[in-house]
């Protein structure tokens, strides 16, 4: 087991480390994504369950970016904190974090999970596929900020956020 002092280290790394990653987060997917990335991330071929090239590179190059954002905050707080990372932890953590981040962001993959854990109308709340959806004087779905999508792809990005703090604190 732990001893406190190392205990109580640990707990403070984590904590620098989640905070660093959510800030980061927040910055590459809003800031750094490009909206050619953001538009083809989830692109498809019109067979169904086959990725498109184009889909696969936009996500795959957002997924770099978040990640260098992720990676250079995380190295910023290293430094001016004095934080104990490991290379191993810091790999490890972030690994898992863009793999999770590309995962969700191809779309189709967040919309099965949501499908099968029940969360489907959520999913849909904001779009014109819910039975609720905002609709302009003429009828129309009507603009608006958030969607049930978006706040499922940002709650499971949170997840992967905490277990990857958990990871480079840990390791």
């Amino acid at each position: 087991m732990f001893s406190q002092a190392s205990n109580t280290d640990t707990i403070a790394t984590f904590a620098a480390v989640f905070v660093t990653l959510w800030v980061a987060h927040t910055v590459g997917d809003h800031w750094v994504q490009t909206s050619v990335q953001s538009a083809k991330k989830g692109q498809h071929d019109r067979n169904p369950g086959q990725s498109s090239r184009v889909g696969r590179l936009a996500c795959t190059r957002h997924v770099i970016g978040l990640t260098l954002t992720k990676a250079l905050l995380l190295a910023l707080s290293a430094i001016v904190l004095d934080l104990p990372l490991s290379v191993a932890g810091v790999a490890i953590g972030l690994g898992l974090d863009a793999a999770s981040h590309w995962w969700a962001d191809r779309r189709s993959t967040l919309a099965w999970l949501a499908e099968v854990t029940g969360k489907t109308e959520f999913y849909n709340l904001g779009t014109g596929a819910h039975p609720f959806h905002p609709v302009t004087a003429e009828g129309k779905p009507a603009g608006h900020i958030g969607t049930g999508a978006y706040a499922l792809d940002q709650a499971f990005h949170a997840f992967f956020l905490f277990i990857a703090a958990l990871v480079i604190a840990a390791v």
